[in-house]
């Protein structure tokens, strides 16, 4: 792999060395079509320049509303190579929150995907009317400009100063500053992350030296680029690689994506393979005795066999041969469906379950669960496929101290750690401290030297009895089942734990039909007493053996999801205590009585 110290020289690396012709795949009128690094290239230089051309000057904020897409990187490129700074900002953002991030970043203009998107700056440009705005799809809304007619002003001050862009690449160095990236605000207002080229570039280096990609790996990426961990690993760390990178038409549309791809790597938070976990389990469970048994029997098998291997313990020639029946009998169906030529997958952004990563392991796709935050570039552990240790985040990556302090929280420094909060210096003094950056995650090293996370710092529960509770292993270990979609664990200064249930709507829906239930919508159907009772009963049944201040004494069937904005971060990430506030009601007729 080469070195490279910025992201410009990632760029460089991607667009004037890798000669592969498919180094992107993007699917146009249902045909998935190639783009060369060379086309990736030119689209960079003519998005730079035409930047400039609108006045940017080095330093500048350039802001960037849109879906994961070519387009996303291309304009990462022109702005990060001109020497400008990216603020990338999820689509699913209200109006309100854009707002917010483009005053407090000081944006001097914005690329949007869409003219409903940029249509979110609408109010904002009243008071900035000068604020340039570019939209890549779709003629231009009036007063802004298309993605080409800023392309069609870079070629003109190219062929001007031919110089100009080669002499802005050449000067960002990795002490630069490449993008403020706001978090997602679980316990407050988004914060302004800094971070240097240098301080990705090295993230970059340091999690190649475990993840073994090669040129001839492909992915499919779907996550946010505007998240650290989909920007880092499956944009940045694939153009070092030279792998190929496909873009999803959509988050719902991955695991069809996969089988026309046929990815040899993917990034993912646990979501996806929470649900590719459920939907194989219900489909074996739907599929007759016969079919129901034999993949009953291949996961017994798998699992037996991975604890053997997890333990350092030689497979008997018996368990061999089983788990080889199990290969073809069940667990290369799952493959196929995802493409039939996954190496491995990477875990980020939220715990994996330990279940999970077993099961996988066993269908010889194992998941490379790995740690980090947006303060830290983001990586600062991974495991490895020598050395995978389900329940772990795996050991520190190159470079990368990790030093648990008394009180449990993870410490951490290295390269990697951002250079402070965007015009919060309070916030950075109590971040950085003594040159360990507190994550505010609580977690040990095990013996070998892995890290296990135990939970977020401030979202342990103390209960009236003076009981610490994690709540995420908890909510972790519910969302197995197949009627689970997501859990808000609460009980903060009361008597026991009970817990908000998001129900998989799809399968409970396909039980109450089952069961003749006469509902006629998702409210009459989580009220409905056979129904909560069904998803009571099997919370208790995965709780089985907890100590009783950990079990959860009663649930409340919500109907409908949560919302992002208001409940969910744009990382999908649980603002508990804002959901505490909104089902207030819910959650106090869960301790009357």
């Amino acid at each position: 792999m080469p070195e490279v110290q910025t992201i410009a020289a990632i760029y460089r690396v991607a667009t004037e060395t890798h000669g592969r012709q498919d180094a992107f795949r993007v699917k146009r009128e249902g045909a998935w079509t190639n783009v060369s690094g060379g086309e990736l290239g030119v689209m960079g230089r003519e998005i730079g320049l035409g930047l400039v051309a609108l006045g940017c000057k080095p330093g500048d904020r350039v802001a960037l509303l849109s879906e994961t897409r070519l387009e996303w990187a291309a304009v990462d490129m022109g702005v990060l190579c001109a020497g400008l700074v990216s603020v990338p900002i999820y689509p699913t953002l209200p109006e309100s929150t854009v707002e917010f991030l483009l005053q407090d970043s000081g944006a001097k203009a914005l690329v949007a995907s869409t003219p409903e998107q940029a249509a979110k700056v609408a109010a904002f440009r009243k008071t900035a009317p000068d604020f340039p705005v570019v939209v890549m799809d779709g003629p231009a809304p009036p007063g802004t400009l298309s993605l080409e007619d800023l392309r069609e002003r870079g070629r003109k001050l190219g062929e001007a100063e031919p110089e100009l862009f080669s002499r802005r690449w050449a000067a960002v160095g990795p002490e630069n500053l490449a993008t403020l990236i706001y978090t997602s605000g679980t316990t407050g207002p988004p914060k302004g992350v800094m971070l240097t080229h240098g301080n990705i570039a090295s993230n970059v280096s340091a999690s190649l030296q475990v993840l073994p990609l090669q040129a001839t790996d492909r992915c499919v990426s779907f996550l946010p680029l505007s998240h650290i961990f989909e920007r880092m690993a499956g944009l940045y760390c694939m153009l070092v690689s030279g792998a190929c990178i496909a873009y999803a038409e959509s988050v719902d549309t991955v695991v069809a994506d996969m089988r026309e791809i046929h990815p040899t790597v993917l990034m993912s938070t646990p979501r996806l393979y929470e649900k590719i976990y459920a939907r194989t389990l219900d489909t074996a469970n739907r599929g007759g005795p016969v079919k129901k048994t034999l993949f009953h029997l291949a996961r017994t098998v798998g699992l037996r066999r991975t604890a053997q291997v997890m333990e350092g313990q030689g497979v008997s020639p018996w368990l061999a041969l089983q788990f080889a029946l199990a290969q073809v009998l069940v667990f290369g169906r799952l493959r196929a469906m995802m493409g039939g030529r996954l190496r491995f997958f990477v875990s980020g952004g939220a715990p994996l379950a330990k279940e999970l990563a077993e099961f996988f392991y066993a269908a010889r796709m194992p998941i490379l669960e790995g740690y980090g935050l947006t303060e830290t570039s983001p990586v600062l552990c991974l495991n490895s496929l020598e050395d995978l240790r389900p329940g772990t985040v795996g050991k520190p990556i190159p470079g990368v101290e990790i030093r648990i302090a008394g009180d449990g929280e993870i410490l951490a420094r290295g390269p990697g750690i951002m250079q402070g909060y965007y015009n919060q210096p309070e916030a950075t003094a109590d971040a950085l401290r003594d040159g360990w950056f507190h994550t505010g995650d609580i977690g040990r090293l095990d013996a070998g030297g892995r890290l296990v996370i135990t939970d977020r710092k401030k979202d342990l529960i103390v209960t009236a009895g003076g009981k610490n509770v994690a709540p995420q292993p908890i909510e972790t270990a519910l969302k197995a089942d197949k009627f689970v979609s997501e859990v808000v664990v609460l009980g903060d200064r009361r008597p026991y734990l009970v817990a908000l249930v998001v129900p998989n709507f799809q399968n409970l829906e396909r039980y109450a039909a089952r069961k003749g239930l006469q509902v006629k919508d998702r409210t009459e159907l989580v009220r409905h007493p056979r129904v909560a009772d069904l998803v009571r009963r099997r919370i208790a049944r995965l709780q089985d053996g907890a100590a009783s201040f950990e079990t959860i004494q009663k649930i409340h069937l919500l109907d409908r999801d949560l919302e992002v904005g208001p409940e969910l971060t744009p990382t999908l990430k649980v603002k508990r205590k804002e959901v505490a506030k909104r089902f207030h009601d819910e959650v106090e007729a869960l301790y009357s009585g």
